[in-house]
């Protein structure tokens, strides 16, 4: 089996699981550290010919993350490709299974059960907070309606309020942001990258959570880790 993923989550799950099954993956999967496969640019940009030459079995692909036209011309050239939706952490588990079924694993991994244990065991929040969760700046953009990151927040208390909007990643303008007035502003770095020197400064007066944008995004090999990680940097806004 040769695959190649178009989804950074994917390659961890794959590369964890089963060594040696990528062929190929996107210049964003940087999990694991020492992944040694062919590049084949973007999640957005992938290069089609570098795909096309891999001549994969299978590629794995996310309807979020990646382009239709990319896919559709994939599937022209006449690859099999398995396409994710995932939107919140239940569903995550289930693709996840999916994923490295097809990808030929012959059981559920370890990993998989371990990280589907640490959220079913996730006691309930003991209060709830509000947030807007800003995901890029020029333009300011949020969480919105309908996102995997939406529900990994929501499972730990924290209500964002955005949630509610017809788009899944609005843009809002920053003084809009301000007017809400969350109880806290979460920041994770990625897809933008902030850092306690980009980012808090634009919300004067308000606690900022800096988060891992793996954690919070990811669906892979880190969400058995991520409740814990997540909960403490949320904690340490109210130290």
């Amino acid at each position: 089996m040769r695959v190649v993923s178009l989804v950074p989550s994917l390659t961890e799950a794959v590369a964890v699981t089963l060594p040696g099954v990528l062929a190929g993956a996107t210049d964003w999967c940087t999990h694991p550290a020492d992944l040694d496969v062919t590049r084949i640019g973007g999640t957005k940009n992938p290069k089609l010919d570098r795909i096309l030459a891999l001549a994969p079995d299978l590629v794995i692909a996310n309807e979020e993350e990646n382009r239709a036209p990319d896919l559709d011309a994939l599937r022209a050239a006449g690859l099999d490709v398995l396409v994710t939706e995932v939107r919140s952490v239940p569903r995550a588990f289930t693709e996840l299974e999916r994923v490295l079924t097809a990808c030929g694993a012959p059981g559920r991994p370890r990993w998989l059960a371990e990280a589907e244990a640490a959220w079913t065991a996730l006691p309930p929040p003991e209060g709830r907070t509000t947030a807007v969760v800003p995901i890029w700046r020029r333009p300011w953009m949020v969480l919105g309606r309908d996102t995997f990151a939406g529900d990994v927040l929501a499972r730990l208390g924290v209500d964002h309020l955005y949630a509610g909007h017809p788009d899944r990643y609005p843009r809002v303008p920053l003084d809009e942001l301000r007017a809400a007035a969350p109880d806290v502003v979460v920041l994770p770095d990625e897809p933008y990258r902030f850092t306690a020197d980009d980012g808090p400064e634009a919300f004067p007066g308000l606690p900022c959570a800096l988060v891992s944008g793996r954690h919070l995004t990811w669906y892979g090999p880190s969400l058995a880790e991520a409740p814990g990680v997540l909960a403490e940097a949320l904690r340490a806004t109210r130290r």
